[in-house]
């Protein structure tokens, strides 16, 4: 019989353990040694097919491979960073550089030099895969180590999910040791419940909904909406609109806390720009229009220090504190000592000249710095928010310069209760003739009274460097609501100006909703002239001198 040669058949071996590794997608160009999962193999190859539909796919069959991966293309994808190589078709992740972009594996994580934007082509994407994206990485996160990591992810999947995912958050519920996470797990449960239509056992509805009581996400919310308006069975239908109320009930609570919340933080800012005019007005009764730019100057110490230690952000805000302090508190002794003290009774000149120093210091700081808006960076510890729960989250910066105020007012207030300085600042600003007649320097007194008001101006100017950009007319926007508070408040009284900002702050907000930010603030200067008809020397009358 004919014997096929040894030879040939280790050829045709070879030929069919080549066939198949090809088959199987061992040999394609991008292939990393580690890969394991065939659906993550099909998922690269839908990648770069044109169709979106395909694309779609791809998103599915990444998120559902396993591979870790995964997630760093379908983030890469989501901003937009995902690209490949038209000659080679190998999948890149890019980023933008010179005239180029520097290029690095997707599969590999190797570096791949720098290519030119002809050479690549980008995975293009529509808003329905961006949606899906944000899905699919939602569910990647279901499996990270951290637990915060975890409930954001079931947070966001809320509102696109579907039965098809019950098996795997059941599996994930009864095996999660965070509590928070697990209440998170079993609301998402809750929603398929509700989600999976007139099929659904309607104890299993109840239950459902019983657990949804009082739960304040938006996607929560929006399915007891749908489900109040469109459910066939009575009860349940009446059961999920009674929920609904509730949650109404509970959001328009937490709508008041955030107004409240957001008028505080107003009030506080007006605070710290007012508590020093509230100083000089109340003591020397100088009307001082400049005191808008030694806030400003206060606001320049803070930028000018952060560019001198770009590196050490968060160390620069707090030396600008005690910097801004002596830069607008020199300041306002060489005002008092060059104009002010020549011009002590007579108002009127008082506020023109400090009118036109106003002027001069602007354009001062614009031939400085230019006439262009400068912005002070937000160190780490002051981003973000605090989230309270799903409805309520307070910005942190806003909490940090909330507390600020109340430090900076209770130092001032131990500083003129306690000290040599508070307590002749106090005689002066109650009888002057008859303090110096027990030997208290009233000029001296005025000028470091002065001094100290345009210090804390200062400082006020670098918490309003963290809500705002600096520019030359910052302190233009808040000298009106300062001598608002101070009148308001009663001249010379820093429990006045505290409750003062905080109330005129408070009652801005809630009156912006429906009346308009202009508006709003025509209504209270309306209600404070009534006020101060009524009541001419405000909420805390001065006692002594200022009484007139």
């Amino acid at each position: 019989m004919f014997k096929r040669p040894a030879a040939l058949k280790n050829w045709f071996f070879y030929i069919f353990v080549v066939t198949i590794v090809w088959g199987c997608g061992y040999l394609h160009p991008g292939f990393a040694a580690t890969s394991g999962s065939n659906v993550f193999d099909d998922g690269i190859a839908c990648l770069l097919d044109d169709s979106f539909a395909q694309k779609a796919a791809a998103v599915e069959k990444l998120a559902d491979s396993g591979d870790e991966r995964a997630e760093e293309i379908l983030q890469a994808l989501l901003a937009g960073d995902l690209f490949y190589i038209k000659a080679t078709q190998q999948l890149v992740v890019s980023r933008a550089e010179g005239n180029g972009y520097a290029l690095r594996s997707a599969l590999t994580g190797d570096a791949l030099g720098v290519q030119k934007k002809r050479a690549l082509k980008k995975v293009g994407i529509n808003n329905t895969i961006r949606g899906q994206l944000e899905s699919a990485l939602a569910r990647l996160r279901l499996s990270h180590p951290n637990p915060d990591i975890r409930l954001a992810a079931i947070n966001q999947m809320l509102g696109t999910i579907t039965p098809n995912s019950a098996a795997l958050l059941r599996g994930l519920r009864d095996s999660e040791p965070d509590r928070d996470v697990r209440v998170a797990l079993q609301t998402a449960l809750s929603l398929i419940v509700l989600r999976s239509g007139p099929t659904t056992d309607k104890a299993q509805k109840q239950a459902a909904l019983e657990h949804l009581a009082g739960n304040l996400n938006p996607a929560v919310r929006n399915e007891l909406t749908l489900l109040a308006g469109n459910e066939a069975d009575t009860q349940i239908r009446l059961a999920a609109k009674a929920i609904l109320d509730g949650i109404d009930a509970r959001l328009a609570f937490f709508n008041f806390l955030e107004t409240l919340f957001f008028g505080l933080s107003l009030g506080s800012v007006l605070v710290l720009a007012a508590i020093g005019l509230a100083i000089t007005f109340g003591v020397i009764g100088v009307i001082n229009m400049a005191h808008g730019e030694l806030i400003m100057l206060g606001a320049y110490t803070a930028y000018v220090l952060q560019q001198l230690l770009p590196d050490a952000i968060g160390a620069a805000l707090m030396l600008s504190i005690p910097a801004a302090f002596l830069v607008s508190g020199l300041t306002g002794l060489v005002i008092e000592r060059t104009i002010i003290r020549f011009l002590y009774g007579r108002p009127l000149e008082t506020l023109l000249a400090t009118f036109g120093l106003s002027l001069i210091l602007q354009q001062a700081v614009r031939s400085i710095f230019s006439p262009l808006n400068r912005s002070v960076a937000t160190p780490a510890w002051m981003s973000g928010a605090i989230p309270i729960n799903a409805a309520l989250s307070l910005t942190t910066n806003r909490v940090v310069i909330l507390f600020f105020t109340l430090l900076v007012f209770a130092g001032l207030c131990l500083l003129l209760k306690k000290s040599a300085l508070g307590l002749q600042v106090r005689a002066v600003s109650q009888n002057r003739a008859m303090a110096r007649a027990m030997g208290v320097r009233a000029a001296r007194v005025d000028a470091l009274t002065f001094g100290l008001g345009s210090g804390i101006a200062g400082i006020a100017g670098v918490a309003l460097s963290q809500l705002t950009n600096v520019g030359p007319n910052l302190g233009q926007a808040y000298i009106v609501d300062s001598f608002m508070v101070v009148v308001f408040g009663g001249v010379g009284n820093l429990w006045g100006t505290l409750l003062g900002g905080l109330s005129l702050g408070v009652i801005n907000k809630f009156l912006e909703p429906w009346a308009g930010a202009v508006l709003a603030k025509i209504l209270i200067l309306v209600v404070i002239i009534l006020f101060i008809q009524k009541r001419p020397q405000g909420l805390f009358p001065q006692k002594g001198r200022a009484t007139g």
